[in-house]
């Protein structure tokens, strides 16, 4: 308690001690692998806790758990008022143990008990699928959600598969990834761009160290739109904010979180951590997206809240690149 209040006096609310357990789920995320039973979490419109989405392959899937199926129960625990943290500690715990969920389908009427069993998860932070636009043009959509440790095999592969399809338009979504790694931005970067500033970093002496395009990039001629909101924050807006500077691409959904800050991770002894801000960073052209003012988009288009089924977004992306 002490180190932390110590911590929090600094100020900067990414200057943080983390005990072990928030360094564990720090780490996870990062290292992209987890124990639990992969389910996607989040809230309906009556701020219910509903399942988004099960992973693939995962004990949620095989036990038959769908999007937006309604969780009432965590072993016993009634979910109304759950915080999104709180629901995710007591469905994660050590492989091989056992989670009860009380889930509510739409169309059963009644309340159904799941027992599931816990594993390792490994969740890809990369994932592309093809759609076609109302003309027919073939396009690649390339999900980004984080720049964690597995992020540039992954992304390898990924490119590899969108080069042998050969589709006439590429849509990045970096919606909801909350960044990483800094290398990473500038490793993704470099995919779209041939050369120059991916990102510049500035200490608190106001000296500043340009981070370059660092390799030969398989992806610097397709055309590109890039897919933001409010949850794109960090090692995606240096990606967006890159790519719209240089003009490879535009910008489309809502303007992003506005994290400006970079932060050197240390672990320390009992297993927990600290994250010290130690440079602020900006895009080629100098703009700092710290606080509000994250990155404006090109072109405004707001997310479907209601229906989760519906993606006006990417609709609108797969129009303009006709």
């Amino acid at each position: 308690g002490a180190i932390s209040g110590m911590v929090a006096s600094v100020g900067d609310p990414y200057t943080v001690f983390l005990p072990p357990e928030q360094q564990k789920f720090s780490k996870e995320e990062l290292n992209g692998a987890f124990e639990g039973v992969g389910i996607q979490l989040g809230f309906n419109k009556d701020k219910r806790l509903v399942v988004i989405a099960p992973l693939s392959g995962t004990p949620a899937e095989k036990a038959g758990i769908k999007a937006q199926d309604l969780i009432l129960k965590i072993d016993d625990k009634d979910t109304s008022g759950i915080s999104l943290p709180e629901a995710v500690k007591l469905i994660r715990g050590a492989k091989g143990t056992q989670v009860k969920l009380t889930i509510l389908r739409e169309d059963d009427g009644e309340p159904k008990d799941h027992i599931l069993i816990r594993d390792t998860i490994i969740v890809k932070s990369v994932e592309v699928t093809y759609k076609t636009t109302p003309k027919s043009k073939d396009v690649a959509v390339l999900k980004l959600s984080r720049f964690g440790e597995r992020t540039k095999d992954e992304w390898n592969g990924a490119v590899s598969d969108i080069i042998s399809k050969n589709p006439q338009g590429l849509i990045l979504d970096v919606r909801n990834n909350p960044g990483g790694f800094l290398e990473g931005a500038v490793f993704i970067a470099s995919e779209f761009l041939d050369s120059g500033d991916v990102v510049l970093q500035e200490n608190a002496s106001g000296q500043r160290t340009s981070f370059k395009v660092n390799r030969a990039g398989k992806l610097t001629k397709i055309p590109l739109i890039v897919l933001v909101n409010k949850g794109s924050a960090s090692a995606s807006e240096i990606v967006a904010g890159a790519l719209q500077d240089r003009n490879r691409a535009k910008l489309l959904g809502e303007q992003s979180f506005g994290k400006g800050t970079i932060q050197e991770a240390q672990d320390l002894e009992g297993g927990s951590g600290i994250h010290i801000t130690v440079a602020k960073w900006l895009t080629p052209n100098g703009r700092w997206v710290n606080d509000t003012q994250g990155l404006e988009p090109d072109v405004k288009i707001e997310g479907e809240k209601e229906d989760l089924t519906k993606d006006p977004q990417l609709d609108k992306a797969l129009e303009l690149l006709e």
